[in-house]
């Protein structure tokens, strides 16, 4: 069923904003959009905001057989598991550490095509936004969370335009806000609550990091990692 309450991913980042104006203009505002699909969020709430825009990239874990279902997300050395699904799943240790391996090849990759040989942006003492289109099971952010957390920012303040509501209270344990606009009951997937849910290519993300983190930056350079 087709819940549909945003038209797309820049749409819902625009209304996001709203809810975050208090950080308009904070001198030590950032916001880090997870790829690809936060990107586009992201890109909307730095603009408005005015505020820095930079990329976290963090991989879930997918159940195998299953790729959508996630079991547990990594990024940056951090690993978080669903330890109660993998139990009622059957899924063995070797099948976790191939999907662990597997990802964190994708994050690696990922990370040299969207930075194109540049260094992230510090964290140390800064109010990071953490961005995704929508939160599911609450895996990746998790891990997005304790990512940011090793860096010891003054504050970390998640946000995404729908997070299902049994993941809310966990994210609230873990950050220092959580902002949204929708938190159903119950979340079939992030996807029907969009008219425009369409993947995006690691294209489209280097552009609207080019354009709005790095104006001068080489967006040639990135381009030569694209799969």
């Amino acid at each position: 069923m087709k819940l549909s309450t945003f038209a797309n991913r820049a749409a819902a980042g625009r209304q996001l904003a709203q809810r975050l104006k208090h950080y308009a203009g904070h001198p030590e505002g950032i916001v880090l959009a997870l790829p690809r699909g936060g990107v586009p969020v992201g890109a909307e709430i730095a603009q408005s905001l005015q505020l820095p825009l930079d990329v976290l990239v963090v991989r879930k874990l997918g159940v195998p057989g299953q790729p959508e279902l996630a079991m547990g997300a990594i990024g940056n050395g951090q690993v978080v598991l669903w330890h109660r699904l993998i139990e009622e799943l059957g899924i063995t240790d070797t099948e976790i550490k191939a999907a662990i391996a597997k990802e964190t090849q994708e994050v690696h990759r990922r990370e040299q095509c969207y930075r194109a040989g540049n260094p992230p942006l510090e964290l140390h003492n800064r109010v990071v936004l953490l961005v995704d289109d929508g939160v599911a099971t609450g895996a990746t952010m998790l891990v997005a969370v304790h990512v940011v957390r090793q860096h010891q920012p003054a504050r970390v303040v998640v946000a995404a335009p729908v997070i299902a509501l049994e993941s809310l209270a966990t994210l609230r344990r873990e950050a220092d806000e959580v902002v949204h606009l929708v938190a159903p009951l119950e979340l079939d997937g992030v996807g029907l609550w969009y008219d425009d849910f369409r993947q995006l290519t690691d294209a489209e993300v280097i552009e609207t990091l080019e354009r709005l983190r790095r104006p001068s930056g080489n967006l040639e350079q990135g381009q030569q990692c694209l799969s």
